[in-house]
């Protein structure tokens, strides 16, 4: 049995296949359909993420979504915002996993398979960005929720579009089409729906076929940065936001 074998089975929201030559795909989902991102998920994607990293025979990583999109719907089922134990288990979520990222050290690809309006910046820590004609992105939850949003997405925003249209993109909840993405940095191709996770495997098979330690060590070489914006900034981000959220918290206890 690979180890592929021991944990390939383990996440319900997340589809895992692996071709021959080491190319791995992750598809979110619930139910096989859309995912709806909540508590349970958060969780979960932590060790899925983990597992990934620790598999040496993982040699290119895809990431995509299914459905009509790759993340854009939440549910408030599993987290618990207001209190400072249940924040504690969110923050230190919130770190770890943009870590695991981080610490796959292998190319990622993500194929966005439609719009991404929450946990965008799992898709800005992989190395190429694919989208369809209909991928849109935006910070929608966040503000939604009357929360900061401290938990990486302000950090890299930023950084990939720029300071001042970063600040603007997170502030107003700008929409952003598939086009202008690509215009700005974010997107490196835009691909019909029905060819996207073909092209997904063309570039990843091309990246597989790349002497190991070139690849793994590209990948490392190319994310000193990020993992230093991430290491330095989203602890504090987390905690602004949970600051925020204990004074939602207060108002509604006040209202009620």
């Amino acid at each position: 049995m690979s180890r592929f074998d021991t944990y390939k089975n383990n996440f319900p929201n997340a589809r895992l296949t692996r071709s021959a030559s080491g190319v791995l795909e992750i598809a979110f989902h619930t139910d096989g359909g859309k995912l709806v991102f909540n508590g349970h998920t958060h969780e979960q994607f932590v060790e899925l993420f983990h597992q990934v990293g620790s598999d040496t025979d993982n040699r290119v990583v895809i990431l995509t979504g299914s459905g009509d999109a790759f993340m854009d719907a939440i549910s408030p089922e599993g987290f618990d915002f207001f209190s400072p134990i249940g924040y504690d288990k969110i923050l230190r979520e919130g770190k770890k996993v943009l870590m695991n990222i981080l610490d796959i050290e292998v190319p990622m690809i993500t194929a966005l398979n439609g719009p991404v309006l929450l946990h965008s910046e799992y898709a800005l820590l992989t190395d190429i960005i694919l989208a369809t004609p209909e991928t849109v992105f935006q910070d929608k939850p966040h503000f939604d929720f009357g929360i900061v949003p401290g938990d990486g997405v302000n950090l890299l925003w930023p950084e990939v579009i720029g300071s001042v249209r970063g600040r603007y993109f997170i502030l107003t909840r700008q929409v952003l089409d598939a086009k202008t993405a690509q215009d700005w940095g974010v997107v490196n191709e835009i691909v019909p729906a029905d060819k996207l996770l073909s092209r997904a495997r063309e570039i990843a098979e091309g990246l597989a076929a790349l002497p190991p330690l070139t690849s793994r060590y590209t990948r490392i070489a190319l994310t000193q940065k990020l993992r230093r914006i991430i290491d330095e900034g989203v602890g504090y981000g987390l905690a602004l936001e949970g600051i925020s959220a204990a004074e939602v918290a207060r108002s509604m206890a006040a209202n009620a």
